[in-house]
C-alpha cells in the first residue's frame, strides 16, 4: 500500500524538467511532506486528445467514469497483478496513466499498539515517479472530477520487513516515457513496467511520529525519530 508520500518543491521542478513538462505560465508545487489520500496531489499526464505532457492536479482516490454510487470510499492503490482484468483499473491502465512525482513514501511498522512511520526514498535522494491511474467522473450535478490510484507491486527486500506491497517506482527517463506513451496499450508489455524497485537503490529510516496527522504538513515529519527508533533497513 501507499498512502502518503513527500515532494520537494526542487525535485519537483527537476522532474518536470526531465520530463519535458512546461511550468512557465503555472505554479510549481510546494514543497509537501504529508501528501494524503482525498487531497489534490500533483501528477503528469498527456493532455487528453493530445501527446503533449501537462501538470495537473487529481483526487487522490480513483473514481471509475462508469460510477453511479459514491457512497464507499474510493480506491487509493490499485494492484498491479490485477489491472488488465479489473473493470475499476482495465480501461486506465491501457489509455490514462499518469506518472506522480515523489521525493518519498511513508509505511507504517506495529510495534505493540503503537504504528512506527518509515520514509522509503532513493539512496541517492533524487526524485521518482509513482505509477498511476486517472479516471474522468461525471457527476449527477454535472460537474466533473478527475481522480487517481497509485499502482502497488509485491515488497522488494527493504520493504518486506515493513509492508507486503509497495508503490511502483519509475525513476529513469525511459520508463517514464514508456508509462505515458499512449501508443502503448498491451497489458502484457505494461506488466514489465510493474515490477519491484531494486533494493539496492533505495533506503528505509524510521520518522517522528508527527506524520501519524494527517494534519501535520512540515519538514518535521521526515525528522529521524528518537534515538532507540534510529533503525536502518538500508542493505
Amino acid at each position: 500500500m501507499c498512502c502518503r508520500y513527500v515532494l520537494l518543491q526542487e525535485h519537483a521542478k527537476s522532474i518536470l524538467s526531465r520530463l519535458g513538462v512546461a511550468i512557465e505560465n503555472a505554479p510549481l508545487p510546494s514543497s509537501r511532506y504529508n501528501l494524503t489520500p482525498g487531497t489534490g496531489i500533483p501528477a503528469v499526464r498527456n493532455r487528453p486528445a493530445s501527446h503533449t505532457r501537462e501538470l495537473t492536479s487529481l483526487h487522490w482516490g480513483l473514481v471509475p467514469s462508469w460510477t453511479r454510487d459514491r457512497s464507499g470510499p474510493p480506491p487509493v492503490n490499485a494492484r498491479a497483478e490485477s489491472l488488465a482484468g479489473k473493470p475499476s483499473f482495465r480501461d486506465a491502465f491501457r489509455t490514462r496513466r499518469c506518472l506522480i512525482p515523489a521525493s518519498g513514501f511513508y509505511e507504517w511498522a506495529a510495534q505493540g499498539r503503537t504504528r512506527q512511520p518509515w520514509l522509503f526514498r532513493l539512496r541517492d535522494e533524487q526524485p521518482f515517479a509513482l505509477a498511476g491511474l486517472w479516471e474522468t467522473w461525471l457527476a449527477p450535478d454535472g460537474t466533473t472530477l478527475e481522480s487517481c490510484a497509485v499502482v502497488t507491486t509485491t515488497p522488494n527486500t527493504v520493504m518486506a520487513p515493513i509492508h507486503h506491497r509497495m508503490p511502483v517506482i519509475l525513476a529513469e527517463p525511459a520508463t517514464w516515457d514508456a508509462w505515458l506513451d499512449p501508443h502503448l496499450t498491451n497489458p502484457a508489455t505494461l506488466a514489465a513496467l510493474l515490477q519491484p524497485f531494486p533494493p539496492q537503490m533505495m533506503t528505509a529510516l524510521a520518522v517522528s511520529s508527527r506524520v501519524n496527522n494527517v494534519r501535520h504538513d512540515d519538514a518535521r515529519c521526515i525528522a529521524p525519530a528518537q534515538d532507540d527508533l534510529q533503525l536502518s533497513l538500508e542493505l
